[in-house]
């Protein structure tokens, strides 16, 4: 339990960060929308009537999971990095640093903020899907967990990248050349059944390849990833990032010069 001191720490974190982006909503929150809208206009609807069907589903249905996956990725990250980086540019971050916050409420608030950003574009696209496709969820524990490890993992992915970068380049660096392929090669718009076997193996190193297809899994009921070992990934990737990002907090590193 968090005593009343933490709370009100991590409360406040959190409040700024959901303000942050709900104060510019119309950056934040309608581009990534206009932007799978387009995604199931033009891939969902136009091309998907010619392609038919895909693992035994129509290419719309088929597709929705991993664009609403996609929004979330992008968004949970996008807000963790831009916000953590902009207060270490400005140095406002050295107030927080130097007050009696731990470390761990810290990254946590900032967490919290960049998941909340990544749900509520996800929200936003599966209110869309419903104009496109009848959406019914096949697990909703499967579901809601895998979307929610995975916005976390890409907020404390999002907070690595802040840490290290020393300019706004550097923040674009990582999702231009790294997470954009990584998501279009993690299955979005195709199964992997589809590609050669070397195709098979570049796929079986991506992570994002485990994220869409449990939660494809979770929609759908089907997936070309095995669920329990993607699960498990997932509960590891929160960990591992989660012990980097407050070893290199309490390190200082990016942040003293």
């Amino acid at each position: 339990m968090l005593n009343s001191h933490k709370y009100i720490a991590f409360e406040t974190i959190l409040i700024k960060e959901v303000r942050r982006f709900m104060r510019i909503w119309v950056q934040t929150l309608v581009p990534p929308a206009i932007t799978i809208g387009l995604y199931f206009l033009i891939f969902g609807n136009l091309i998907g009537n010619r392609i038919g069907s895909m693992s035994g589903f129509s290419y719309m249905d088929f597709i929705v999971p991993g664009l609403i996956m996609m929004a979330v990725i992008q968004n949970a990250y996008a807000n963790v990095v831009s916000s953590f980086f902009s207060q270490k540019f400005q140095r406002s971050i050295e107030e927080l640093l130097v007050s009696p916050v731990p470390n761990y409420i810290i990254l946590a608030g900032f967490v919290a903020g960049g998941v909340a950003r990544g749900l509520a574009v996800g929200v936003i696209v599966v209110l869309m899907s419903f104009v496109f496709t009848d959406l019914n969820i096949h697990h909703w524990g499967i579901t809601l967990f895998v979307v929610l490890m995975t916005a976390v993992v890409f907020s404390l992915a999002g907070f690595l990248n802040a840490l290290f970068a020393n300019s706004f380049d550097d923040i674009s660096i990582i999702p231009t050349f790294i997470l954009t392929p990584l998501i279009y090669l993690g299955g979005v718009f195709y199964s992997v059944d589809l590609l050669p076997e070397f195709g098979r193996m570049v796929s079986a190193i991506n992570p994002l390849f485990y994220m869409v297809n449990t939660f494809r899994y979770g929609i759908l009921g089907a997936s070309d990833a095995n669920i329990y070992t993607s699960l498990m990934m997932l509960v590891v990737f929160v960990f591992v990032l989660g012990a980097a990002c407050l070893i290199l907090l309490r390190r200082g590193t990016g942040l003293r010069h």
